[in-house]
């Protein structure tokens, strides 16, 4: 291309960014801006990751590193569909990627799942880590919960519920997440799973991570412990799963200990129903399932009835419909061929990307959005000589369009001023960090 390439991506959580980066390193001159919602960047490690795993929250640090190359510009504040639309972005930019992850929780039909005190595990997460679009309260007023799912996400709810209050102030929470989670009346979490242990999609840090807080007990029942032949083929294929599945069974063979709070890991419990009266949960009811031989499971007829007073279903992210973009509702993605953008008829739409999960969907860990945005970005510059040039090709030229509309927009700039602020907020009450959750405050301090 014997022009600068000038690229959008929509999104500047992880996925958004390791494009921006695999872009930039690329042979081609380019230049590249990413449109975020939020005031601040980062997506599901600020808003997605639980308070108390600062590890995973250190990835920010490589990530500041590519924003601030002076190739890469960030443009926050920016809702696409709302504040902006894709015809109005192609008149800015050769290409556009997608790259906006997924933020709603996969519906779980059983009967009761509407009660009031069944919860989706995404809003959960979205009040904990103060996110700005979500009530600043949460009704925590249940001693015994029920966590359906076996991943990760279902762990971060579980362990966020059964920790104390306290425990959580070395983190970023907000104060409004503090004074919620100490007035908890919690006792015991319940994690259900429908297959075993061999099963679970946990990973084996987070599984152990469980056991590590002074107030919480970890309970795993030896009945739960079961293999065939397709649990054992998956433990000797993976040491992932094998190392999973010796922490279980060394906490199913250990004696109760008596730290005030319960956590107990729960396997071959298929949720049935869940149980309410006057509009309110008041129970949930498992059916018993046993292994097929092949790692599959079906139900036994055997149920069980637990008192519990609310349920959280963590059973998968869904992505949202994009405006202007195709969009398959089952499979929650953006149709696309190696990132490159299918309308209904399977056709390219020219100069249009995906990269994440709205491309293969909310599975993975954090790193593995690389490899997607790897196969993206080769499918953009193998595009590079067809695409057609913007209307505008000026950097400055979609700063003047965004000022035109009256849109408080953020930059890298106000990212510097909004960390430093929450840091100044950590520091006073001596913390790390004190997440700002107001979007206008946000705004605000991001805008100087």
């Amino acid at each position: 291309m014997s022009r600068s390439l000038r690229a959008a991506v929509v999104g500047a959580g992880p996925a958004g960014i390791y494009a921006a980066d695999i872009l930039d390193k690329s042979d081609a001159d380019v230049q590249i801006d990413l449109f975020e919602r939020m005031p601040a960047p980062f997506g599901l490690i600020r808003y997605g990751v639980a308070p108390d795993h600062p590890r995973i929250k250190g990835i920010v640090t490589a990530l500041e590193k590519v924003l601030s190359k002076p190739n890469i510009r960030l443009l926050g504040n920016i809702d696409y569909g709302t504040d902006i639309k894709l015809d109005e972005l192609r008149e800015f930019y050769d290409a556009v990627i997608f790259s906006t992850g997924a933020s709603a929780d996969r519906a779980l039909d059983i009967p009761g799942i509407d009660l009031d005190g069944s919860y989706g595990a995404a809003d959960f997460v979205s009040w904990y880590d103060g996110h700005p679009d979500v009530p600043r309260t949460w009704p925590l007023t249940a001693s015994s919960v029920a966590v359906l799912g076996v991943g990760n996400v279902a762990l971060d709810v579980a362990r966020v519920l059964a920790k104390t209050a306290d425990e959580l102030l070395t983190t970023d929470i907000p104060d409004n997440v503090y004074q919620g989670l100490k007035a908890s009346p919690v006792t015991d979490v319940h994690v259900f799973g429908r297959r075993g242990p061999a099963q679970a999609k946990f990973t084996p840090l987070e599984l152990r991570e469980l056991d590590h807080s002074p107030n919480v007990e970890v309970i795993v029942y030896p009945e739960d412990i079961e293999f065939d032949d397709g649990s054992i083929a998956a433990l000797r294929a993976s040491k992932q799963i094998d190392m999973v599945v010796k922490t279980l069974q060394e906490w199913a063979i250990r004696e109760p200990g008596t730290r005030p709070r319960r956590l107990h890991l729960h396997f071959f419990h298929s949720p049935a129903e869940v149980l309410g009266e006057d509009g309110r949960v008041t129970g949930l009811r498992t059916e018993r399932t046993e292994l097929t031989g092949d790692g599959n499971v079906r139900g036994t007829g055997e149920f069980h009835d637990w008192d519990v007073q609310a349920v959280y279903r963590a059973v998968g992210y869904l992505s949202s419909h994009l405006p202007e973009l195709p969009f398959d509702h089952v499979a929650g993605v953006v149709p696309n061929q190696a990132g490159r953008v299918l309308d209904l008829d399977e056709n390219q739409l020219p100069g249009v990307y995906v990269t994440g999960w709205i491309k293969r969907g909310p599975v993975g860990l954090i790193g593995h959005t690389k490899g997607d945005a790897a196969e993206t970005i080769a499918s953009l510059l193998a595009d590079a000589d067809t695409l057609t040039a913007p209307k505008f090709a000026s950097p400055d030229a979609i700063l003047d369009f965004l000022e035109t509309r009256g849109i408080p927009f953020t930059n890298w700039d106000g990212w510097g001023r909004l960390d430093a602020h929450e840091k100044a907020l950590g520091s006073a009450a001596g913390r790390e960090r004190v997440k700002v959750v107001e979007r206008d405050e946000m705004t605000r301090i991001s805008r100087g």
